[in-house]
């Protein structure tokens, strides 16, 4: 029997609203320690934020982190998977579109999320990937 989405998949989500500034997204990315939030509008996913997003699409573009919404710089076309799609779609969509992570959702509702590290620590854990992504994060 193929291994499911659901097996895997980060249940504990943090989101942000749309209109959430950039800068108390920061915040929520950091007391969470992860680097992805999911943006969402009434509970349905509307787009994603990552850390590099708020360097690239927030500061480096000289926005104001404290008028600038989340919103305004998540990635909107987002690419997702369902908690019943094998593990190797995941890893199809995650390759086809150099993607590290994605969000997993019923009805345009996020139920969790799936990253390169929760792959490659259920493929191989002795893989570096698979070492690195169960190493203590640095504070």
């Amino acid at each position: 029997m193929k291994q499911k989405i659901r097996d895997i998949m980060t249940e504990s989500l943090v989101t942000v609203g749309e209109q959430t500034t950039v800068h108390d997204t920061a915040l929520r990315m950091r007391d969470a320690d992860i680097g992805d939030v999911l943006v969402t509008d009434d509970g349905r996913l509307r787009g994603l934020v990552t850390d590099r997003d708020l360097v690239v699409r927030a500061l480096a573009e000289g926005k104001d982190p404290d008028r600038c919404t989340a919103g305004e710089i998540c990635s909107s076309e987002i690419i997702s998977v369902s908690p019943d799609d094998e593990i190797e779609r995941a890893i199809d969509l995650m390759r086809s579109h150099a993607l590290r992570r994605l969000p997993v959702v019923i009805d345009d509702r996020p139920v969790g999320i799936v990253s390169l590290g929760d792959l490659a620590l259920e493929r191989d854990r002795a893989s570096a990937l698979a070492d690195i992504s169960a190493a203590e994060p640095n504070t």
